[in-house]
């Protein structure tokens, strides 16, 4: 009998459904994130949600569910009523984003040797209170940082400039 009263006490545990908390947190600049970690104590903008809130899905279409490999009509054209724009002016649109790119990258190539001046003069440096190499290491870190910043922006103004057309 004890295995009995067991197995039944088991079925008792799984048999009732697993709930989780759900928190619905808004940053300081509007993004929503739905999570089950509770967030920390003080943590302003996280809610509890409530458990009689319905959670919405929405099911992926056909068109999506297709591989984007082949160039059917169905995956390439636009929705019924979605404004058309001639090829002139696509042209023309893409064009003048190609020359903001290029200008934004400009200017993010000058900040970068900027940047990288300015950590070689840090680097260069060694001011008598840093007799802890770490007080050093501190004091560059930023510089370091910096330059990293504008390599990783250079980088993604290269791929935004060779994925377009």
């Amino acid at each position: 009998m004890p295995k009995l009263g067991c197995l039944s006490l088991m079925l008792l545990v799984f048999a009732t459904g697993a709930q989780a908390d759900i928190y619905k947190c808004v940053d300081e600049m509007g993004h929503t994130t739905y999570t089950n970690d509770k967030p920390a104590p003080g943590v302003k903008g996280c809610a509890l949600m409530s458990r009689e809130q319905p959670i919405s899905t929405v099911p992926s279409t056909p068109a999506s569910r297709k591989s984007s490999g082949g160039n059917s009509a169905s995956s390439s054209s636009s929705p019924a009523g979605f404004p058309k724009v001639d090829e002139s002016t696509q042209k023309s649109r893409d064009g003048d984003r190609r020359k903001i790119l290029e200008q934004e990258k400009a200017k993010e190539q000058q900040e970068l040797d900027a940047a990288r001046k300015a950590l070689a003069e840090q680097e260069a440096v060694r001011n008598g209170d840093e007799k802890n190499y770490q007080k050093y290491l501190d004091r560059v870190q930023g510089y370091k940082d910096a330059v990293q910043l504008h390599e990783r922006n250079v980088e993604a103004i290269n791929k935004e400039i060779a994925n377009l057309r």
